[in-house]
């Protein structure tokens, strides 16, 4: 048997523009509407997979891992890692789950990883009895940086990943044995070098955590691409393959910082514009 839930994880604001990448505040400001600093609410939703006995999560969210300063910077709305809550909300601590698996390390995706920030402390990384899986090609991006993208990681979660000796990497292309069978990876450029967004599968059709690849709703719109990504054109062509792949399947998609969309099925209008079907806010134990 297994199930999947979608888990609330600490919430952001950040800025609409670059959120939306080229898109003209006109247009994005229909789908999200701004705060007077043009900010929108992000979430940083996490899923639970639970099945023979494991528990496996994909990402963690942004955590509360941030000093008070950073925490304003970067618009973290709550003090408290919310993500532990919402798992003693399924009777679960961070110390039962079996596998991470990490899309990228982007500290809104992984910084989840770590005990909330208290002063005079260093770092600590939860997860205790947990193997870490991410790409091997991410891990080399965060290890050696670009300077656009060298505040986007965690050098001391890093350190700590590497020391645990729990850190599992996967070439592009390669199954991931610690998974499973009935596991399928995905792998994206376009945001980040070896992204992977996990694909498991379920009686009602294939569910695939999309990560930054399609962090929302609004983005299923092919052209919509954030200021963050690292290669838009190659992104697109990634989001509309992944997107044509599961309309034929059947396929749906859980979203990481959509606020009030969890997941959706991946549909296509009368005009060839992929959509949302079967949309829920949250989903909790689905077995289908």
């Amino acid at each position: 048997m297994r199930s999947i839930s979608t888990l609330t994880g600490n919430s952001q604001k950040l800025d609409g523009g670059a959120m939306f990448g080229n898109a003209p505040k006109a247009l994005w400001q229909r789908w999200m509407a701004p705060d007077p600093e043009n900010r929108i609410d992000l979430g940083c939703r996490a899923l639970l997979v639970q099945e023979d006995e494991r528990n496996i999560l994909m990402e963690t969210g942004i955590g509360a891992f941030f000093s008070p300063e950073l925490k304003q910077r970067f618009g973290v709305q709550e003090q408290h890692h919310v993500l532990l809550d919402s798992l003693a909300e399924l009777g679960l601590c961070d110390a039962d789950i079996d596998i991470v698996v990490l899309s990228h390390l982007h500290f809104d995706h992984a910084g989840g990883l770590l005990a909330a920030w208290k002063a005079d402390q260093p770092p600590r990384l939860l997860f205790p009895h947990a193997r870490f899986v991410t790409g091997r090609r991410q891990w080399q991006r965060a290890c050696h940086p670009h300077p656009r993208d060298r505040a986007s990681y965690i050098p001391e979660l890093l350190e700590l990943l590497e020391a645990s000796g729990r850190l599992e990497l996967i070439d592009d292309g390669q199954h991931c044995a610690l998974l499973g069978e009935d596991w399928r990876l995905h792998w994206s450029d376009g945001h980040t070098p070896g992204q992977l967004l996990p694909e498991v599968a379920m009686p009602g059709g294939p569910v695939v955590f999309a990560a930054d690849l399609i962090p929302g709703a609004p983005w299923l719109n092919l052209p919509i691409t954030m200021g963050y990504d690292r290669f838009p054109e190659g992104l697109i062509e990634e989001k509309q393959a992944l997107l044509d792949d599961l309309l034929a399947r059947g396929g749906r998609l859980v979203f990481t910082h959509d606020p009030s969309i969890a997941m959706g099925r991946v549909v296509r209008d009368a005009k060839g514009r992929h959509g949302l079907a079967d949309s829920l806010q949250q989903v909790r134990q689905l077995t289908d």
